[in-house]
């Protein structure tokens, strides 16, 4: 009976649902009869029937060189030039579509279509991600909603011990300082902050790597790095500091070994990078900024060496081991990894697994193309504000200190009223959250020279 009800519920009219949902109804009696074979409803049971089933992998536009056809694929409005990649973002078609399909599934029928879909749509993001990163191993990665609660997760369940220390910056994020304070607390480890330089316009990779190498100490045993600086734009040298983070490491035992943390946001969806090109053991983003994918969602990235020394501290849902380890009264083994971080819950599955859409798209156009053009806009934007006298920029030119962030001062205007002025012409830019304020603008692949010209025409009336 069990059975034929479930049969019924599959053979329910078709014709309006997308190729998803009818990629899904093929798989549909398979999973059935593997569903109703096993004593018992458990959604494990029901929804890892097409863990193995690979997801297609369709092609998003026509032309992927072709700058103007992806610009067409966000809904932005005309009326405004949009310089504000690294604050939310607009969802581009292929990530909207992919969503809607997905939330009409669910209102559908929601019970079966997420016991049917949510392993294998999970499992589509993990490796696509991982894909993404250049890494091996899905499993090595988290799903979050955010670079916040990545942070908080990170912080809060390294494996440190009383007297331990983390060194961090003075000009990180609230995010990165909060978390670290929190944990601090918890843990009673010491959070010590140093400033990597006076002058921004004085620092070289060399003197950056410099300065956070010459303030570790015995007691350091992790780094709370942010690789491009949403304060300044500024963007450090990570693979020089993990190699000379690695240097102190090889003299060190292996439970004193230092981790480098790095809230990677505004350097994901831009930077043509690696996990290894990076050099870090965990790896915090949202993936609703530069990746441009669904609103909500973020991943940690962790090495090896990092989960051994990893806690999760909120409970999962995608952890088989924690949850049969519950189901049977025995304890929990293994060590943490990227699925026993992901925190638990009902979320708005539709957004998480649309993630899948947002790295294909990126990798549809590639990542080496979308880096170069988001540079090329920079520095565009960066070369005309530097010529202009009411204006001083406090982003580094070179391409290997910065990203897409461009910040600076307005001659006798505070950057509120610039904003504001800004807006006023139709041009959309953000004051740096921070005790120190500047104007903030983020060209990016939606954009294009014409409107980085546009946007100094309107900088420079700002007097």
């Amino acid at each position: 009976m069990c059975c034929e009800r479930l049969r019924k519920s599959w053979h329910m009219p078709l014709s309006r649902r997308d190729f998803i949902a009818r990629a899904t109804v093929a798989l549909a009696a398979g999973a059935t009869a593997a569903a109703c074979g096993r004593n018992g409803d458990s959604e494990a049971d029901l929804d890892a029937a097409s863990d193995s089933t690979p997801l297609p992998r369709p092609a998003f536009l026509r032309n992927a060189d072709d700058w103007n056809e992806v610009r067409d694929q966000f809904a932005l409005s005309e009326d405004y030039i949009h310089m504000s990649a690294l604050y939310v973002a607009s969802h581009p078609k292929a990530v909207r579509d992919a969503i809607e399909n997905y939330r009409k599934e669910l209102d559908s029928n929601p019970v079966a279509y997420l016991n049917q879909q949510n392993r294998r749509r999970v499992n589509a993001a993990l490796s696509a991600a991982a894909d993404y990163l250049g890494v091996d191993e899905p499993n090595d990665i988290a799903l979050t909603d955010s670079t916040t609660m990545g942070l908080g997760l990170v912080y809060s369940g390294l494996r440190l011990s009383k007297g331990d220390e983390v060194l961090s910056t003075t000009r990180d994020y609230y995010a990165t300082h909060e978390a670290l304070r929190l944990a601090s607390m918890h843990k009673q480890i010491s959070v010590r902050q140093v400033p990597l330089y006076e002058n921004i316009h004085d620092v070289s990779e060399e003197s950056l790597t410099d300065s956070l190498v010459k303030s570790i100490r015995p007691s350091t045993r992790a780094l709370a790095l942010t690789w491009v600086h949403s304060g300044t734009g500024l963007k450090l040298p990570l693979r020089r500091i993990s190699d000379a983070v690695k240097k102190i490491n090889a003299g060190r035992g292996e439970k004193k070994q230092i981790l480098i943390c790095v809230d990677g946001v505004h350097g994901f969806g831009v930077e043509d990078a690696t996990m290894s090109d990076l050099g870090c053991d965990f790896f915090m983003a949202g993936c609703h900024k530069w990746l441009f994918g669904p609103r909500g969602t973020g991943l940690i990235w962790g090495s090896p060496r990092g989960w051994e020394n990893m806690l999760a501290t909120v409970p999962s849902f995608y952890d088989d081991g924690t949850r049969n380890a519950w189901m049977t009264g025995t304890d929990v083994n293994g060590r943490t990894d990227g699925r026993r971080m992901s925190p638990g819950g009902f979320k708005p599955f539709e957004h998480q697994w649309a993630i899948t859409e947002a790295f294909a798209l990126h990798r549809e156009i590639g990542k080496a193309r979308i880096a170069s053009r988001t540079h090329e806009l920079a520095r565009q934007l960066k070369e005309g504000l530097k010529g202009m006298k009411h204006i001083t920029l406090r982003t580094p030119l070179a391409d290997t200190l910065s990203a897409g962030i461009v910040c600076f001062d307005v001659n006798k205007m505070n950057p509120f009223a610039a904003v504001n002025r800004l807006r006023k012409r139709h041009v959309i830019a953000t004051v740096t959250p921070y005790a120190v304020r500047y104007v903030r603008l983020a060209p990016s692949i939606r954009n294009s020279p014409a409107e980085v010209e546009a946007v100094l025409r309107e900088v420079h009336a700002l007097r």
